[in-house]
C-alpha cells in the first residue's frame, strides 16, 4: 500500500486552501474558490483530495471559555513512578478520558507529561488535581504552572511555503 501524500505533493493552490480553511472552516466553497483563483468544482475536488489525504482531519467550532465560565489554565507536569510501556499506556487512557484535560503530550526531560487543562476556577482545579489526577495510578508527582495572562493561542498549523 503507498504512503500517503506528505506536504511535499501539495502545490501554492493546496497550501492557500489549507491556510484559508483553518482561518474560516465554515467559508463557502465559492468564496474559497474566488481566494485561490480557481472555478467551484476544481476546488471542491482539492478540499475533498486534502480530506481524504488526511490534510485536513476535521472541521470544529472554537469556543468562548470566558462566556462558558471555564477560562483558568494551568499546565500541569506529571512524573510517573514507573515508565514501563505498560504504565505509560494506562496513563494515557486515563487522562483521554478526563475533560478537564485539553492536551497531554508525553516529553522528555525531567518528567514524563505536560497537560494543558482548562477548569472553571481554582476549586474546580483543587478538585480535578485531588480527586482526578492525583489518584491515577502510577503517578508520583505534579508540578502545577497556572496562566496568568494569555498572550498568544493559536489552533493554526503554519502551512510551510515550500
Amino acid at each position: 500500500m503507498a504512503d500517503k501524500p506528505d506536504v511535499g505533493h501539495l502545490d501554492r493552490t493546496d497550501r492557500k486552501i489549507l491556510a484559508l480553511l483553518q482561518v474560516d472552516g465554515r467559508m463557502s466553497n465559492v468564496e474559497l474558490a474566488r481566494q485561490v483563483n480557481l472555478s467551484p468544482t476544481p476546488c471542491l475536488e482539492r478540499v475533498k483530495r486534502l480530506e481524504r489525504d488526511g490534510f485536513i482531519r476535521q472541521y470544529v467550532a472554537l469556543l468562548d471559555a470566558e462566556k462558558l465560565n471555564m477560562s483558568l489554565v494551568a499546565y500541569i507536569q506529571v512524573t510517573l513512578s514507573n515508565t514501563a510501556t505498560e504504565d505509560l499506556d494506562r496513563f494515557n487512557k486515563e487522562v483521554a478520558g478526563l475533560a478537564e484535560i485539553q492536551e497531554c503530550h508525553m516529553v522528555a526531560g525531567g518528567f514524563d507529561y505536560m497537560l494543558k487543562i482548562r477548569v472553571a476556577g481554582m476549586n474546580h482545579y483543587r478538585r480535578f488535581l485531588g480527586e482526578k489526577l492525583s489518584s491515577l495510578p502510577g503517578v508520583r508527582e505534579t508540578h502545577t504552572y497556572m496562566v496568568i495572562q494569555e498572550v498568544k493561542s493559536e489552533t493554526a498549523i503554519a502551512v510551510p511555503k515550500s
